[in-house]
């Protein structure tokens, strides 16, 4: 955000937060940032302000000649029947040699609104890191992604999370078993992402090698004991509900010895790696939390399979 530009405040940041989980309407979300509208910094300007802007956010473009994209549908017997996703391989990978290489796979799950530019996006800078990228959309059963954040919201919480969850656990073991795959996968997210991310890691015991939540909901203690991967913890230090849980989410881990790593990271609200909102981006954090997590991932996706 450029210096000339007012500062959104952070109570209104903190209402755009409530408001895509569902907390507070539309309706309240603008009654409640028009309470901070000055000269030069209108309820609209905020508003304006605050919504995604997936063109700003974009790093890696749909035809990056680097990479190799495609949806495809995967079966989810036990979930929604099926769910859809896209998956992202490195352009090397598949051109070097006759044979494919065998890639370590990253499941990449969406935010509370179905499979927005922005988490493709992030499974492109996987592909671009050489891992294969999966990033399924749990919207499927409702036509998918509608193309717009506050309508997929909608579809989202008219979904069953326990069925939603499911389609994620079909979707990761098909990402694992593919012949391209290395048989080593991990899983990241962003809020609902992050914490199906914590829950994959209790469902699917030794299946999963690393996950990386952002600011996502911790493990259910009782599936903590299953927990096989090797846990990266990102949450901002300002995003209050979460942080105040954190210690507690460590305990858990440390008292079951599941490898573990955590970072409140410093000046950062919920959201803070989503550069599509600049309102809630912190540029540094981000990449801190971004190098953090391929450093984490290779580490725990590119051993060999013992045992």
């Amino acid at each position: 955000m450029g210096d000339d530009r007012k500062k959104i405040p952070a109570e209104a940041v903190d209402l755009y937060t409530r408001f895509i989980h569902g907390e507070i309407d539309r309706r309240a979300f603008v009654r409640g940032v028009s309470r901070y509208a000055v000269a030069g910094l209108t309820a609209s300007v905020i508003v304006e302000a605050l919504m995604p802007n997936y063109a700003l956010g974009q790093q890696v473009a749909r035809n990056d000649e680097r990479i190799r994209a495609d949806y495809v549908t995967v079966p989810s017997p036990d979930g929604y029947g099926s769910i859809r996703g896209y998956l992202v391989r490195p352009f090397s990978a598949d051109s070097r040699s006759a044979e494919p290489a065998l890639l370590p796979g990253v499941i990449v799950i969406h935010e509370n609104r179905g499979l927005n530019p922005h988490t493709e996006d992030v499974a492109r800078r996987f592909a671009l890191a050489n891992f294969m990228a999966f990033a399924p959309d749990t919207l499927t059963s409702v036509g998918g992604y509608p193309g717009d954040d506050f309508k997929g919201g909608q579809l989202f919480a008219s979904l069953d999370r326990e069925k939603m969850t499911k389609d994620l656990v079909a979707a990761a073991r098909w990402l694992k078993a593919r012949p391209d795959c290395n048989g080593r996968i991990a899983a990241t997210g962003f809020c609902f992402g992050g914490g199906q991310s914590n829950l994959l890691a209790g469902l699917m015991g030794p299946d999963l090698a690393a996950a990386a939540p952002f600011y996502g909901g911790a493990t259910p203690p009782e599936l903590v004991p299953a927990i096989e991967a090797a846990i990266l913890i990102h949450h901002g230090a300002l995003d209050t509900r979460l942080a105040e849980g954190y210690p507690a989410q460590i305990a858990e881990l440390e008292r079951h010895g599941v490898r573990h790593e955590g970072h409140l990271w410093p000046d950062s609200v919920h959201g803070f790696f989503n550069d599509a909102t600049p309102e809630r981006y912190n540029a540094t954090t981000a990449a801190e939390a971004w190098d953090r997590t391929l450093q984490w991932f290779n580490s725990h996706t590119r051993t060999p399979v013992t045992g």
